[in-house]
């Protein structure tokens, strides 16, 4: 409870250094809302003396009514204006304030380490940056536009029923702990009800998510009722954490009505016992019993937005945990800029694990020379992936250095480093956009004649004039209604427009016939001509003319050599492709 409760006051101390960057808007508001608080409780004052000017028969001041009545037309009417400007100001502070978060949010992810987007659904990524921010948007206003006239119309009441009788609002005063209480008790229960609720809200996001995307491949396999059970046990801790959280929030109506009654009913009592005694005329009566409601009614908002901001609180400190995520180390400060790179690479005793205690690869050496073509093998798990990754820095080496052209690849941008190689993997990345803007999408000043020239090397040229549009067609994320082989022909053209001096080929024509293949496959070898290439493959047979084969097993290079040699050694790379063309000579 006291770390829930620490997590809680951190998060409202954040919340508040964001909101005070409006702290101009935020006056402006509170100078609203002490306008309309005032007026509000000034037309009470009006409508008594309206009451004491028709007191009886034949005593009805008709001129002073009319006064009055003008008096409290324009009451009402400046009421309505500072309101709506007051609601006006609120907005704006709030979705400015969550403009800022949600941009910071999507700033971080930018930022972050693979690590982590490797480690988190992305469906619970999203549910932070939509779902969350928008649940604290909804608190805040909330706030904004009761809590602070709450409080002022509670002050300002208790200041004008002071000035019409003291008595009358010392009962009052004694009553309001009760509604503080009420308040206070609802607060401490609800902030961890609505946390759950949001944890487990991301949770589900994350596998409607997970399940939509791979519907092809549950239905494949049967995992339909499996699936279907483990969404039924999410939706239902939602469901279970969501009514705890609303059984709460809902007993604050009835309580702050049942706290309103009892104020209400003590300033009728004590207010008729005094005005039978003369202490009140019957206009200030009716001013004091208006003004019962008018000073109850508050705690009864508050006691709603203060559930509200519970829920909201909650949401936040989920993103509040996204924003200060630990980022990737930065470049250092004298990082250099890669130019006029040649395309030697050397990996010199490196070790690097995913999970500290399950070491993956292990003093790995590699030399790659200007303009060679190298070829990763091995088995899935071996970490072949993972050199690409650490090659790209995507994830730095626990120890050991990866240089390229002899400078260390930490002292070195980001950019700089990443430029300087095309990559075409196995998962393909499309956005939604033309297919020129996709194509160019590594080179936004590429030509159209560049363009074009890509696509036939790369033999999407063909099936992208058969588009609606051609080079002009619009496709959705990932490529829409594309096939796999498609959207792989687009990326392999892309990386052939950059025409960097590196490249890095991971199963890049594992969705492709085998008939376009070889013609790819004679694309990228007039590509790779003087570039330096690293090329992943389970299929053992693209890779017969690399300079290098490098056979991997358990993080370690265990052979390497051309095809030829290999296969005459008869090791673990005989073994492999042995297994692949066993009786098809």
């Amino acid at each position: 409870m006291a770390e829930s409760q620490k997590k809680r006051s951190g998060t409202l101390k954040k919340v508040l250094a964001r909101v005070a960057r409006y702290r101009l808007s935020i006056a402006c508001s509170l100078l609203l809302a002490a306008l309309t608080v005032t007026l509000t409780l000034y037309v009470p004052i009006l409508v008594g003396r309206a009451v004491d000017l028709i007191a009886g028969p034949g005593r009805v001041d008709f001129a002073g009514l009319a006064r009055i009545l003008a008096t409290i037309g324009a009451a009402v009417a400046l009421t309505a204006l500072s309101q709506w400007l007051m609601s006006l100001i609120n907005n704006r502070i709030t979705y400015q304030t969550v403009r800022d978060m949600r941009a910071d949010a999507f700033r971080k992810i930018g930022i972050l380490p693979l690590s982590y987007i490797d480690s988190h659904p992305a469906g619970e990524i999203v549910s932070r940056v939509i779902a969350d921010v928008e649940q604290f948007a909804d608190g805040l206003l909330m706030g904004f536009t009761q809590l602070f006239t709450g409080v002022i119309t509670i002050l300002g009441t208790i200041g004008f029923m002071l000035s019409v009788n003291p008595v009358i609002t010392l009962v009052v005063v004694l009553i309001t702990p009760v509604s503080l209480f009420v308040a206070a008790f609802i607060a401490r229960h609800t902030y961890d009800m609505f946390r759950l609720q949001s944890q487990t809200r991301g949770e589900q996001t994350a596998m409607i998510d997970e399940l939509v995307g791979g519907q092809s491949v549950i239905q494949a396999f049967g995992r339909e009722k499996k699936c279907l059970d483990d969404f039924d046990e999410v939706n239902e801790r939602l469901r279970r954490y969501s009514l705890r959280a609303i059984f709460f929030s809902s007993i604050t109506n009835p309580s702050t009505r049942f706290v309103n009654s009892l104020v209400y009913a003590g300033v009728g009592v004590c207010g008729a016992i005094i005005a039978v005694g003369g202490g009140l005329s019957v206009g200030q009566l009716s001013c004091f019993l208006s003004y019962a409601n008018q000073y109850t009614k508050p705690f009864n908002e508050i006691s709603g937005v203060v559930t509200e901001l519970q829920n909201a609180l909650a949401c936040a400190a989920r993103i509040f945990d996204l924003i200060e995520e630990t980022p990737q180390a930065p470049d250092a400060p004298d990082a250099a800029a890669l130019k006029n790179v040649r395309g030697e690479v050397a990996i010199e005793d490196a070790d690097f694990s995913y999970v500290p205690e399950r070491p993956l690869i292990e003093h790995l050496n590699l030399h790659a020379r200007p303009g060679q073509r190298v070829a990763i093998v091995g088995p899935t798990g071996c970490g072949k992936t993972t050199i690409i990754n650490l090659l790209m820095r995507f994830y730095d080496v626990d120890r050991g250095v990866i240089a390229v052209d002899g400078a260390p690849i930490r002292s070195v941008t980001r950019k700089s480093l990443r430029a300087s190689y095309g990559m075409v993997l196995q998962e393909t990345w499309l956005r939604s956009g033309t297919v020129r803007e996709n194509l160019a999408m590594g080179r936004p000043d590429a030509s159209e004649e560049e363009i074009i020239a890509a696509a036939k090397a790369s033999h999407a040229d063909s099936f992208i004039r058969r588009l609606p549009q051609g080079y002009d067609t619009v496709i959705g994320e990932d490529g829409g209604l594309l096939s796999q082989g498609q959207k792989q022909l687009l990326c392999i053209a892309r990386a052939m427009l950059c025409h960097p001096p590196m490249l890095i080929l991971d199963e890049a024509t594992s969705s492709i016939d085998t008939r376009t293949e070889a013609r790819v496959q004679e694309a990228f070898a007039r590509l790779m001509e003087g570039h330096t290439s690293f090329i992943v493959a389970h299929r053992l047979s693209t890779i017969r003319e690399a300079d290098i084969i490098l056979v991997m097993k358990d993080g370690r290079i265990i052979e390497q050599g051309r095809h030829e040699a290999l296969l005459e050694k008869g090791g673990f790379y005989a073994s492999l492709y042995n297994s692949q063309y066993a009786g098809l000579a």
